[in-house]
């Protein structure tokens, strides 16, 4: 049975405990990410980390999240106060709604039921989760201009050009996804997956996604919705206690959500590794999550090691790189993909597909390399220019000086 005929015959309280589970697993999955980055991080910097509270550190987590809950809970006297105190709320509860219609595991037995981890099977939805995804961003928004502040409003503003931006190139890069599978549900992709991961017949797309999913989150290097060495600290510079240990939630599981999202539209969601097919029947079905959560980490890893390596792109460039590099590439991606797609229906020769993508990147590079000769030969103009001479008076360079250059 389908994970949809699977999930409609699921009674009210067992919908009611897998919620419970997967708001629980996200809580504790943010709190040992928080260890696990402080940790990675430490490694690559060389320096320790976590290594007091609890064994390894391991509590070091759930320590800062009391600590936070403790800390006196100051609101600005500028502020408005009503949307000062929704904003994040609005930003936690659109992170954790992305988990409705992801499909953890394949079939199981839930006490005594045949049934899937998953809520919900929508038609559509892989939509339903960048509609959250987009509602999500209104909480930063509204906090950066409900703070009263100069510097939370320009993190606000930054974060709504940084969604109309990354997010298009993240929908476009998903369009392959559909055209292949035929579906927009979740777990259709995923069973489209049996034989090839999307990751790699659809490469391209994969990568897109992958950087646009960094933008989406506001992490390293495209955070520049915080940005703490140019606003302070951004949207939530004005929020403290429980308020701002909203927002760092939300900012972890969302990462989670981008990262089981990847898993399930390119990865083969909770289907095993090439080859090891067997293992998907370990522990009655059971077995299948420990893959979910494998491919979900090895994500996490990806976003920790480029906080740890790359530095903060400048604005001008992280625009530049949103329009003009991920939207048109994505673009003409869908283009190559619809034609392959077409073809293959159509039952053309693995020949004639291969030499039409092979004429596609001679194309690419041809233009790319033109495109970039003619920008080159603008620049070389640009400095030849003469300089007119200014209409008022320039102090000399004294002899001295002059020497100095000459020699």
């Amino acid at each position: 049975m389908s994970n949809a005929e699977l999930i409609a015959q699921d009674p009210g309280w067992i919908i009611a405990l897998k919620s419970l589970i997967v708001f629980a697993a996200c809580v504790v999955l943010t709190i040992m990410a928080v260890w696990g980055e402080r940790r990675l991080v430490a490694k690559m910097q060389m320096r320790l980390g976590p290594n007091r509270v609890g064994k390894f550190g391991l509590l070091q987590g759930l320590v800062d999240g009391v600590k936070l809950a403790l800390k006196e809970d100051l609101i600005p006297k500028g502020a408005d106060r009503v949307v000062f105190v929704i904003a994040p709320i609005i930003s936690v509860t659109t992170c954790f709604m992305a988990f409705a219609v992801i499909p953890i595991s394949g079939e199981v037995s839930f006490f005594g039921y045949q049934t899937a981890l998953q809520l919900t099977d929508l038609p559509v939805g892989v939509l339903y989760i960048l509609a959250t995804a987009s509602v999500g961003v209104y909480g930063i928004v509204l906090a950066g201009w409900s703070s009263g502040s100069t510097y939370p409003l320009l993190g606000g503003l930054r974060s709504s050009a940084q969604v109309i931006s990354y997010e298009i190139a993240m929908g476009l890069s998903l369009v392959a996804v559909f055209i292949y599978a035929g579906s927009m549900s979740t777990s259709e992709i995923v069973d489209a997956q049996s034989q090839f991961w999307y990751a790699v017949i659809l490469f391209p797309s994969f990568i897109i996604y992958a950087i646009s999913m960094v933008g989406e989150t506001n992490r390293a290097p495209f955070d520049l919705a915080e940005a703490e060495g140019e606003l302070v600290g951004g949207f939530h510079t004005e929020y403290s206690s429980l308020k701002f240990a909203l927002f760092f939630l939300a900012e972890y599981v969302n990462i989670i959500a981008v990262s089981a999202l990847a898993t399930t539209l390119f990865l083969g969601g909770y289907r095993a590794l090439p080859g090891l097919g067997f293992t998907e029947q370990w522990l009655g079905g059971w077995f299948t999550v420990v893959w979910f959560f494998a491919k979900v980490l090895f994500f996490f890893f990806i976003f920790v090691w480029l906080r740890g390596t790359l530095p903060r792109l400048r604005y001008d460039q992280f625009m530049k790189f949103g329009w003009k590099v991920l939207i048109p590439a994505s673009l003409a991606w869908i283009m190559v993909v619809a034609t392959l797609r077409v073809m293959t229906q159509q039952g053309s020769s693995q020949f004639l597909i291969a030499s039409f993508i092979f004429a596609v990147v001679l194309i690419y590079f041809a233009v790319s390399a033109t495109v970039e000769k003619s920008r080159l030969k603008l620049k070389a103009e640009s400095q030849l220019v003469d300089v007119p001479t200014p209409d008022f008076p320039v102090p000399e360079i004294p002899k001295s000086r002059m020497e100095q250059l000459n020699g």
